[in-house]
């Protein structure tokens, strides 16, 4: 079983930063591939950033995605944030084979239980 853990989440001005982290337990995390999604209210969960380095449009440029496998996290770097980036953020890891999509929440098999990012006008 794997347990993930956001944190950093936050209210910010439009303009402004925030950094995501994902803590994972198991001690296969090098094994799995990551990636970022993201739901806002009345919205479908949707990707945000994952496997190497691949983004969703809406945040290529701004949004970069890290993993540390030493200390087992994953973390968000995300700036030039816009109101349209409020949403709960979560973490989610994929055990190979990786059978799913990298771009689909049903390619994932764990979950965080997610981080509030509000970016005021």
């Amino acid at each position: 079983q794997v347990q993930l853990v956001e944190s950093g989440g936050g209210l910010v001005q439009a303009g402004g930063s925030l950094r995501l982290s994902c803590a994972a337990s198991g001690r296969t995390f090098s094994s799995f591939r990551m990636g970022w999604f993201r739901q806002a209210p009345g919205k479908e969960r949707e990707f945000v950033a994952g496997g190497g380095a691949y983004y969703a449009d809406s945040v290529k440029g701004r949004f970069t995605i890290s993993r540390d496998n030493a200390k087992n996290t994953v973390s968000l770097q995300m700036n030039s944030l816009k109101p349209e980036d409020t949403a709960v953020y979560y973490c989610a890891a994929d055990r190979p084979p990786y059978t799913g999509s990298l771009y689909s929440p049903s390619g994932y098999d764990y979950w965080g239980q997610g981080t509030q990012v509000t970016v005021s006008s």
